[in-house]
């Protein structure tokens, strides 16, 4: 395999500023000297015929010891490393100029807190890249472990042809963070210009797996099977500068949903404050119709069901007054929707500003929606974008490819509401554990943004689940099966209920319903 990156070190030296000590050696003691720079370019050219280098190598990194660069931006502003890129640039030019085939020659010189006192190491190669001043960006390059955190790995730029990425800089042109497959192993990105697709290889190729994943807009970087660490893998995503696609969309001010003033408001005087509910005040507390009486005949088989499909993530700037700071959800490692905690696979918090960040091992990162996530192989997560017409109060609708699901025994009629019996098991943010206060507190339940003590009843039917609308500040929503927004549910009474279709959804405060029947 071809050498992509030369990573050498000069050692012994006594002035790291000193350009002509690092170029060549004085005199005539060839067999004393040490290799120096020009000795390195001229033993690893870039191009030759025979024996005889037709090109050498112009774009040449220095790594000087951290405290020397340190010492130089405090007491001269950074002049000695300015001049120490200029004088060897001029000397390559001097030496090599016949050999550079109309190249410029480009030093940069950078402190590294692992170069040790009085050493110098040089990379320079096939892949290594100096760009020009005020050259713009091709592509962006990041790595994730688990879909969710993404951290940056490089930039590439339109005459950046070849990128090796690894484990780390000795080895690559850039460290990959979190790499997990050792030194052995190594990407390299082919750019052969801003009109053709960047091509992806591992090297070497019997080592690592590497196949694009369409759905998730990345690659899948594996340890080939009956080796170490074989279910190991690598995130990579390549993305084209400037593309909306791929980066998280700004807020316009438009976008941003009018702020309706929101306090815990008790249902009744009597109610204790435990027991009440943050909504916002769009109209005066009204009193709930009482719960009817669940006087139905037990069912033995129950055709009918209702399942958890999704986690309508709030707008907590809408409960601001509320004290309310942050809503985390956990999902285990089944995907399973469960009280945040290290033992969680992936978490999702909803901040008061709005924004969704995710949270794994690797760190928290506010993401963008809709995303898709892919923290299992086989699993997949998605963030869908919510409608305007529940823009206002809902940031996302978090899908739960594994959500609860209850028995709806046909022909009886049942209460869902904060603290109601009926599918209690389908409220899993009903605990302490989910929401937090500004000053750190837990709340005794997240069910008390956007969720009425009594908030619907419902009665599966063979035609669909009929729905009446108990509480006038309950907002309700129907979805359809794909989740996108049929209509608010406003007009839903006892002499007329409204019929929600078999596989369709109900939205009530966190919650989105699906019926089966």
């Amino acid at each position: 395999m071809p050498v992509y990156v030369q990573h050498e070190v000069l050692a012994r030296v006594d002035d790291v500023f000193n350009a002509e000590a690092l170029w060549q050696a004085p005199g005539l003691a060839l067999f004393s000297r040490r290799p120096l720079l020009r000795d390195l370019l001229e033993r690893s050219p870039r191009e030759q015929r025979g024996r005889a280098a037709t090109r050498c190598f112009s774009h040449v990194t220095l790594m000087l010891p951290q405290d020397e660069v340190d010492d130089d931006r405090h007491l001269t502003r950074g002049a000695r490393v300015r001049d120490l890129a200029q004088s060897l640039a001029a000397l390559h030019q001097k030496d090599f100029g016949d050999l550079l085939g109309g190249d410029e020659v480009r030093y940069h010189v950078v402190g590294n807190d692992a170069v040790a006192s009085g050493e110098v190491k040089v990379k320079f190669g096939h892949a290594v890249y100096l760009p020009s001043p005020g050259e713009q960006l091709l592509y962006t390059v990041t790595a994730s472990r688990d879909s969710a955190i993404w951290q940056p790995v490089c930039a590439v730029y339109p005459n950046q042809r070849l990128t090796v990425v690894g484990q780390d800089e000795a080895n690559a042109t850039f460290a990959v963070p979190g790499w997990p497959f050792g030194a052995e192993g190594g990407i390299l990105l082919i750019n052969d210009g801003a009109d053709s697709e960047m091509e992806v290889q591992v090297r070497p190729k019997d080592t690592l797996d590497c196949r694009f994943d369409a759905a998730g807009g990345y690659y899948v970087i594996r340890r080939k099977a009956n080796g170490d660490g074989a279910g190991q893998r690598l995130l990579l995503r390549i993305s084209r500068a400037g593309t909306p696609a791929r980066a998280n969309p700004v807020k316009a001010p438009s976008a941003v949903p009018p702020r309706t003033p929101s306090v815990w408001k008790p249902r009744e005087a009597s109610i204790a404050e435990s027991e009440m509910t943050a909504m916002p005040l769009a109209a005066p507390p009204a009193a709930a119709p009482h719960a009817l009486e669940n006087d139905a005949t037990y069912a033995p088989v129950a055709r009918h069901r209702i399942t958890l499909a999704a986690l309508a993530l709030p707008r907590l700037s809408r409960y601001r007054d509320t004290g309310a700071a942050a809503l985390e959800i956990g999902l285990g490692s089944s995907l399973a929707p469960c009280a945040p905690g290290k033992d969680s696979l992936i978490r999702f918090l909803v901040d008061d500003a709005d924004d969704v960040h995710a949270i794994t091992a690797a760190g928290r990162q506010r993401v963008k929606v809709p995303s898709q996530f892919a923290p299992l192989d086989g699993a997949s997560l998605r963030l869908h974008a919510v409608a305007p017409g529940m823009a206002d109060r809902y940031a996302a609708l978090l899908a739960l490819p594994q959500g609860p699901e209850q028995p709806a025994a046909a022909g009886t009629r049942l209460v869902f509401g904060r603290g109601m019996p009926a599918l209690a098991g389908l409220r899993v943010l009903d605990g302490p554990a989910f929401l937090r206060h500004l000053d750190g507190s837990a709340a005794a339940s997240a069910d008390r943004l956007g969720l009425s003590r009594n908030a619907f009843s419902w009665e599966a039917t063979g035609e669909g689940l009929r729905i009446v609308r108990l509480s006038e500040t309950q907002a309700l929503f129907h979805l359809d099966a794909e989740l996108k927004l049929v209509g608010p549910i406003t007009q839903a009474t006892q002499e007329q209920p409204y019929l929600l279709p078999s596989g369709h959804h109900l939205v009530a405060g966190h919650y989105v319903l699906r019926f089966d029947a």
